[in-house]
């Protein structure tokens, strides 16, 4: 894969940063490279000028945009003008947001502006060496006494794992080829479907492997990733964020060359709970495939709401908001579908049938209740013998704990058979492939933050 621009911008204008068009595996994108080892990348107006202009015409060819940047941010050498660039070029890549994918990667430093121009993109990649902060490790002494180093500060770890900034990590040679795989389920630009990928699996391939990664007991802990990838074509998942909020996974998949967004609650982590990360991740991924008409396809296997004070003094109401007002406002094909648990508020914010959703399915498994049975029994027979309890939780079970009361209800469309998911959902896929809905004429909604 060559690095080679087939038409540079700007290219007699002194600076570090080079932009144009690039072929990237077969795909044309304009590729802009603010990664010199010239005074650490420090760029100067000029610079950040390239940039806009780049990002401009990106956004005049519907091209998708590709960042390579190691910068220690705007050069001091020129002063204020110097963030002026960065704040154009800043202004360009929020007018990018929604319209054309928008792809950074990391490969050593982002420092300051050049930090907040990859909080701006749609999905970035960092290099294992990379870092990236607002204000690095002189400026934390200063101001707190803390001794902290670049990685302990802003390493790829740390954004992989604490903040949810990077998307994915990866070595220095496989930057471009990693991008070109996640590119290749993106359209150029909004006003496309999503691309056909390429695959040889059959729709009606049977999955009774998918049930039996489920555990025997209700309260047993399982990978959904083994679920999602025998459902997929190919059994291929590329999954985004895998180190941040590991209690809900999101990732890329096809299903009948369909590209497709996946949302699923973890069980492994945290017993699938939401909490503040996990509606943060879940919320932004929703509306980045909202955004590119991605469908998308959630699998929802979750108890409920993450207990704390903690959580609720810092805001679980508004970031538990999140995901159910991206939910609610994408209008691009939408396919739940319940695999074990699904209680309460979760049950709402997991693409609901009440929330909007096309369709919502489920395994005779399903347990779709407000809450669990030994829940119920605590606060509807408060006082009650262990006796009474307990026949209690063997009626509610046996009445409550199931998908048919909800099918009944409307709530659930159909209760399939676990070995025909991939067919059922293809079939969907296809049935919704001419939806077309839009969200009512307003300057811009008021999303929680």
């Amino acid at each position: 894969m060559t690095e080679s621009l087939a038409l540079e911008i700007r290219q007699g204008v002194p600076g570090e940063v080079t932009a144009g068009l690039f072929d990237l595996d077969g795909r044309s994108v304009i590729l802009i490279r603010a990664d010199t080892p010239t005074r650490m990348g420090a760029l100067t107006p000029e610079d950040g000028k390239t940039i806009a202009n780049a990002l401009e015409m990106a956004l005049a060819k519907r091209l998708p945009a590709i960042l390579l940047l190691a910068s220690s941010g705007a050069d001091a050498n020129h002063g204020v003008a110097a963030l002026h660039g960065w704040g154009t070029a800043a202004r360009v890549l929020s007018k990018c947001s929604g319209v054309i994918p928008v792809i950074a990667a990391v490969t050593g430093p982002a420092v300051s502006g050049t930090a907040l121009l990859i909080g701006l993109a749609d999905i970035v990649v960092m290099t294992e060496s990379a870092y990236a902060f607002v204000s690095g490790p002189i400026p934390v002494r200063q101001m707190t006494g803390v001794q902290i180093s670049q990685q302990e500060l802003g390493g790829s770890d740390v954004h992989h794992r604490e903040t949810g900034v990077a998307s994915i990590i990866v070595s220095d040679d496989e930057v471009l080829q990693t991008i070109a795989e996640i590119l290749q389920f993106f359209p150029n630009y909004n006003g496309l479907e999503a691309p056909r990928i390429a695959t040889n699996d059959l729709d009606g391939r049977l999955t009774p492997e998918a049930s039996d990664v489920l555990p025997e007991t209700p309260s047993g802990s399982y990978d959904v990733r083994e679920i999602i990838r025998h459902i997929a074509d190919d059994n291929y998942f590329v999954e985004l964020r895998s180190g941040w909020a590991t209690n809900l996974v999101t990732g890329l998949a096809s299903f009948g060359g369909r590209s497709v967004g996946v949302v699923a609650n973890q069980p492994i982590s945290i017993a699938g709970t939401l909490d503040i990360p996990a509606s943060q991740k879940g919320a932004r991924f929703v509306a980045m495939c909202d955004a590119f008409n991605l469908p998308l396809i959630t699998l929802v296997d979750t108890p409920g709401f993450y207990p704390g004070k903690d959580l609720e003094w810092r805001g679980m109401i508004r970031h538990g908001a999140q995901l159910a007002f991206a939910y609610a406002r994408a209008t691009v094909p939408r396919i739940a579908l319940v695999l074990r648990k699904s209680y309460g508020g979760a049950y709402i914010v997991m693409d609901s049938k009440t929330i909007g959703n096309d369709a919502y399915l489920a395994w005779p498994t399903a347990e779709i209740a407000v809450m669990g049975a030994t829940q119920a029994a605590q606060i509807l027979r408060r006082g009650a013998s262990d006796a009474e309890i307990e026949e209690y939780v063997a009626e509610y079970d046996s009445t409550y704990l199931n998908p048919y009361i909800g099918a009944e209800r409307g709530f659930v469309d159909a209760v399939i058979d676990p070995k025909l998911t991939r067919r059922e959902l293809i079939d969907l896929l296809d049935l919704l492939s001419t939806k077309k809905e839009k969200n009512p004429v307003r300057r811009h909604d008021n999303s929680p933050l």
